[in-house]
């Protein structure tokens, strides 16, 4: 057993950062009772009172639970728990132990920071239903559209719902690119392990009661996959368990998509996400700007909304140029400011074709003093960790290039770590001066090259 002062001291550290994480309400409901009781193998061990706690823990806040076990360090890289009663660990996580890797959720992705236009709010309505009713409304809810539309967001936003009003409910978010190869690495790895990892890939995927799967489409061409979602589909939708799925086409536009799974999709409900006319744009900036606290007159709010096309990820990163051009030249936000930040910005994408996806890794790397090897490679610690999604950010800041490219670039990586990365960024960048001070260093380091 851990020596016991040594692992109160660990765990009341890993309870400060979790603390500062999630509500009071959760910490007190979920981490109060837990009594640490050992260290074994690297994984600090903690007694939870009841079934419900640890799924809860397990479901909802794990990836909190990880980040603060390794931003205390103390030579602790996961944990399990132990049911109080129980001898035997019911759930760990450590690398080591878990071959599934759900996509993290974005805590901003909420129905109250998505500008409901009339174009999306009947899929807003319906995406608001599921949440508050899994399994009852539409099953299965199939949303699909362009991207940069906000299809993740409502997506995301449903399984935040979810977790605050029915927190004994297991939620699993994931892309179909994250679910493929999942399913390839299973199959490789039965073959040479005695575990049945086919039996663990069912059991993770089927025993839930909300399946969310982003960018369905992607399952297209892809017969063996497809077959193993189809049986999925079939084990939770005869539970009446949730369903949610996005594309960026209808099932009847998905090339070689499976005629059995095409009329399972079209079963449900499927609703398309509408792009944002001018005065949703304006809405859209002028709460992007609100949340970063740097409120913008309407006169570039307006320019910006004209000056863009659909994408509301497009309009976020010329707002961010207008910020950034602001605290550059430390001047207040105007028009001829924001005119001023946008051709900047063309002429450094047209003419000064030097800033390129390697200079922004090399100058991150030079700035953190990370090697190029680790910053693409599956590295965890808090600092590389920390190097990758800076240069993630800037990756989609400074560079017209989509999150999937953006992926490939830094060690192929999915596209919605890419977007979880951008947006962790940028929420740092509204509360940490330091970390905004970093990136604004990076940036010249990058513009002057």
């Amino acid at each position: 057993m851990a020596e016991n002062t040594q692992l109160q001291f660990i765990w009341e550290a890993i309870c400060a950062k979790v603390k500062g994480a999630i509500s009071i309400f959760s910490y007190n409901t979920f981490f109060e009772p837990i009594k640490p009781i050992d260290i074994a193998n690297r994984c600090i061990v903690l007694k939870c009172p009841s079934e419900s706690t640890a799924q809860t823990i397990m479901n909802h806040h794990a990836d909190i639970l990880r980040e603060a076990i390794s931003a205390c360090g103390g030579g602790v890289s996961g944990f399990k728990l132990v049911v109080d009663g129980s001898d035997v660990y019911t759930l760990e996580t450590a690398d080591d132990h878990s071959a599934f890797h759900p996509v993290p959720l974005n805590k901003n992705y909420t129905f109250s920071s998505f500008v409901v236009s009339a174009g999306t709010k009947f899929v807003y309505a319906a995406a608001k239903a599921v949440a508050d009713n899994p399994g009852e409304s539409f099953n299965p809810l199939f949303i699909y559209g362009e991207s940069g539309l906000g299809k993740t967001h409502l997506m995301q936003a449903i399984a935040n719902e979810i977790a605050q009003k029915h927190p004994e409910k297991r939620v699993l978010y994931t892309t179909c690119d994250n679910f493929l190869n999942e399913f390839i690495d299973t199959m490789i790895s039965g073959k040479i392990n005695t575990r049945d990892k086919s039996a663990q890939f069912r059991a993770h995927y089927r025993n839930v009661d909300v399946l969310m799967i982003d960018d369905i489409q992607f399952l297209a061409k892809k017969p063996g996959t497809q077959e193993e979602f189809f049986h999925t589909f079939n084990e939770l939708f005869s539970q009446n368990k949730q369903i949610v799925l996005t594309s960026d086409k209808p099932p009847k536009e998905i090339a070689t998509l499976e005629e059995r799974l095409r009329t399972r999709f079209e079963g449900g409900l499927i609703i398309d996400i509408q792009p944002p006319d001018p005065e949703t744009k304006i809405a859209i900036l002028r709460q992007k700007a609100l949340e970063r606290k740097c409120p913008m007159p309407d006169d570039v709010l307006e320019f910006l909304a004209n000056n863009s096309g659909h994408d509301v990820r497009t309009l976020e990163g010329r707002l961010t140029k207008v910020i950034f051009a602001s605290k550059l030249h430390e001047e207040p936000i105007s028009l001829n400011l924001a005119k001023l930040a946008l051709s900047e910005s063309v002429s450094e994408t047209e003419e000064k074709e030097d800033v390129t996806y390697k200079t922004v890794i090399d100058a991150v790397c030079s700035y953190y003093k990370q090697k190029r090897e680790d910053l693409l490679g599956k590295g965890k610690k808090a600092d590389l960790v920390k190097a990758r999604q800076v240069c993630a950010y800037l990756m989609c800041d400074m560079l017209s290039l989509p999150l999937v490219a953006i992926g490939n670039y830094l060690g192929g990586r999915d596209h919605t770590t890419i977007m979880y990365s951008r947006d962790k960024v940028q929420e740092l960048l509204k509360l940490n001066d330091r970390i905004a001070k970093e990136v604004d260093d990076i940036k010249n380091i990058i513009l002057k090259q």
